[in-house]
């Protein structure tokens, strides 16, 4: 098992990711005129003059998570092939920065001087959409991978806090597609959900990185 200073380095890129996309959307949120957080994509912070700010988040978390993703395999210590935890991160990371470089289409009703519209419309928000389901797809999936590891590892406290979130995340994210559609009782808390579901997966690979990196350092000392 590798208990070197690179891997912790590589490994707190996993645990800076997640507080720094969040913080990142929501000042974004709060200081762009017209817009709701509530019930805006955060996508929709890509539009605009100051649209490169959130352009630059998706683009940085998006390799920070590739980086993490790197020895993530070898500080887990498992070897077997069905182990597809840093692959499913990578792939979500992957995702972040396909969602950076094609920007979405202004829809929903922001920005507020563009028709109404409720899908996306151009080549580049397609794709926009496309990499964008790589997040919501693969880090729930990487939650459930990490399940079955934690499981084996004895450590049924993260074990379980995995299982929650990835469900966590399946959950809010079927709300978030409801209230995209425009559903009542969800329409005008779209942005919120779908917020809170970025926010649970990034918050549990905060956490599994300091605690891998706590790990890492505890076997050094030993």
């Amino acid at each position: 098992m590798k208990t070197d200073s690179k891997t912790n380095t590589l490994l707190l890129c996993g645990a800076i990711a997640g507080p720094l996309f969040l913080i990142v959307v929501l000042m974004e949120g709060m200081l762009r005129p017209n817009y709701s957080s509530l019930s805006y994509p955060l996508s929709s912070l890509s539009i605009g003059d100051t649209g490169w700010t959130q352009i630059l988040n998706f683009i940085i978390t998006g390799i920070l998570l590739i980086i993490f993703s790197h020895d993530l395999k070898q500080v887990c210590n498992s070897d077997k092939a069905k182990f597809r935890g840093p692959l499913l991160i990578r792939l979500a990371g992957i995702g972040l920065i396909g969602a950076g470089i094609f920007v979405t289409d202004p829809i929903l009703g922001y920005p507020a001087d563009k028709p109404l519209v409720l899908r996306q419309f151009t080549f580049s928000g397609h794709l926009h959409d496309g990499f964008s389901m790589f997040v919501f797809i693969f880090l729930p999936c990487a939650c459930f991978v990490f399940r079955t590891y934690f499981i084996s590892n004895n450590r049924r406290g993260l074990a379980n806090y995995s299982a929650f979130s990835g469900y966590a995340m399946i959950a809010t994210f079927i709300m978030t597609s409801m209230g995209f559609k425009q559903l009542s009782g969800f329409v005008y808390y779209a942005g919120l959900l779908q917020r809170l579901c970025i926010s649970i997966g990034l918050t549990w690979m905060t956490l599994i990185s300091i605690h891998l990196i706590k790990n890492q350092l505890d076997h050094s000392s030993n």
